[in-house]
């Protein structure tokens, strides 16, 4: 299957550069694939339209301040540095700004006085050591909200909130799973009241977010690899909900990709584990039987994703009535729901 065949136009004016004043004031497209039918809704409607028994999968992983701003020791310059992934203590796999000049062996002076050399060039991404620990209270106190590059604005106040799930909890991930960005207490507890159960996950949101297709065919596409984790309360809840044939209603595609690839032998497996499942048309869904989502961008790894899941005709004819009717896409946009 062609690359091409998931482009579609979207003028800059569509991309949400702020979100919604509330939480839950967003706009929810409803797509059902039995019906082959759109409708149109306030996300606050949500819980109506859920049945009873729903078990609800979130990805509570939580949004590091991953951007960082240090200064070259050799010339002075600033250079920007968004951190991936610790991978041993003090050192971290980066991407930066001016990547090509940021050579094997070159030193920065971060906030605090702390310095860092690249040890490792491994393509775009550098291997940063420092001479300190990097922790979450380093982060919070001198990182920046990472927004993705479509958000044509510098992070502000607002962003350490509402680029984060009201029940985030895992520190983490470089950007947010997005289809839970919606949500607010008081739709929560709605939920929650209409017999619907929460069943959390974490999978730490990576690079491939943002990485569109670059080969000419989709099945060409190697997926970055995520690590998630899946606790033995939810695996028990979701075994059961699966044995009882109740909906298992993903929110987000992160949720999506975990849940697909804890599936073994008719069951969901419990624990830590690493996944690079990259889902496109022809995929056979095992677990997900509804997905939340945002509007996705053109050619990223996502849109197959809720084309393979809701028949790809049908999604492209929901992002062109989505357009027509001047909805907010992708990040701070709004939501769809696919029955």
């Amino acid at each position: 299957m062609k690359t091409k065949e998931f482009f579609f136009n979207l003028p800059q004016s569509f991309i949400a550069q702020y979100p919604k004043e509330k939480r839950g004031d967003s706009r929810l497209l409803v797509v059902d694939r039995t019906a082959q039918t759109l409708s149109h809704h306030s996300f606050k409607e949500l819980p109506g339209l859920l049945a009873p028994g729903t078990v609800m999968v979130v990805n509570n992983s939580k949004v590091r301040k991953a951007r960082l701003f240090a200064k070259s020791k050799e010339s002075g310059g600033m250079v920007e540095f968004l951190l991936i992934k610790e991978i041993a203590s003090g050192v971290w796999q980066v991407l930066c700004s001016k990547s090509k000049k940021q050579k094997q062996g070159k030193t920065f002076i971060f906030p605090e006085n702390k310095q860092a050399v690249v040890v490792r060039e491994q393509g775009e991404h550098r291997v940063l050591k420092f001479d300190g620990v990097i922790d979450e209270r380093y982060l919070n106190k001198h990182g920046h909200v990472p927004l993705p590059p479509y958000i044509k604005r510098k992070d502000e106040a607002i962003d350490e909130q509402r680029y984060q799930t009201i029940y985030s909890k895992t520190p983490g991930s470089i950007a947010a799973p997005t289809a839970g960005l919606h949500f607010s207490k008081k739709i929560i507890k709605l939920i929650s009241k209409r017999g619907i159960e929460l069943a959390p996950l974490s999978l730490h949101v990576g690079l491939g977010t943002f990485v569109p297709i670059r080969s000419e065919n989709i099945e060409d596409h190697t997926m970055h690899s995520e690590e998630y984790m899946i606790s033995a309360g939810t695996a028990r809840l979701l075994n059961k909900a699966m044995h009882e044939t109740k909906n298992i209603l993903a929110v987000g595609t992160t949720s999506v990709r975990a849940l697909e690839s804890a599936y073994l032998k008719g069951r969901i497996r419990a624990g830590k584990a690493v996944t690079d499942l990259f889902i496109y048309p022809g995929f056979g869904f095992k677990v997900v039987s509804q997905l939340l989502t945002n509007f996705h961008t053109p050619q990223s790894s996502l849109l197959p994703l809720v084309a393979a899941f809701a028949g790809k005709e049908l999604i492209f004819q929901a992002y062109e009535e989505a357009k027509a009717l001047n909805y907010r896409f992708f990040s701070y946009g709004d939501a769809m729901l696919i029955l």
